[in-house]
């Protein structure tokens, strides 16, 4: 977990997002519509984002997983989409910006980032009820420009 080992003894019907929050007390994952439809909880496992609401968490068992919280750098760096979500006023109240966030680091790292019409599609998992979807686009883009270079 965000490059630390972690042994949980849970049940099996735990799920990941559960884990991540109860017994890890990595609450930066958020708990949304709990269905898998509003992108709240996204993480990354071995570099490609999963919903943690239905991924059960002994489904992750030996393999890599990042949270929001294991983004930035050992000194607090912040990512550079971290960056760029501030740069941009990309949340309103916040709640669905780490979602966003690990949703737009691989739309970014696959390739995704090449139009904004290209970043809607594929940034569409994730919901934000405030409707700062302007700005998490404008985000996005300013992040994968700045990768790019």
């Amino acid at each position: 977990m965000n490059g630390h080992t972690h042994a949980l003894e849970v049940e099996p019907r735990v799920t990941l997002l559960d884990a991540l929050r109860e017994r890890l007390h990595l609450t930066g994952t958020k708990k949304g519509c709990d269905q898998g439809q509003c992108g709240a909880c996204t993480v990354h496992v071995d570099g490609e984002r999963v919903l943690a609401c239905l991924t059960l968490a002994a489904q992750v068992e030996g393999r890599s997983v990042t949270t929001i919280e294991g983004l930035a750098g050992e000194d607090g760096t912040l990512n550079a989409v971290q960056a760029a979500f501030l740069e941009q006023d990309a949340f309103q109240c916040g709640y669905c910006t780490p979602g966003q966030i690990m949703s737009a680091v691989a739309c970014i790292r696959e390739g995704h980032a090449g139009s904004d019409e290209e970043i809607r599609e594929y940034m569409a998992g994730n919901l934000c009820r405030c409707g700062a979807y302007p700005h998490i686009v404008a985000a996005v883009r300013l992040a994968a420009q700045e990768l790019r270079s």
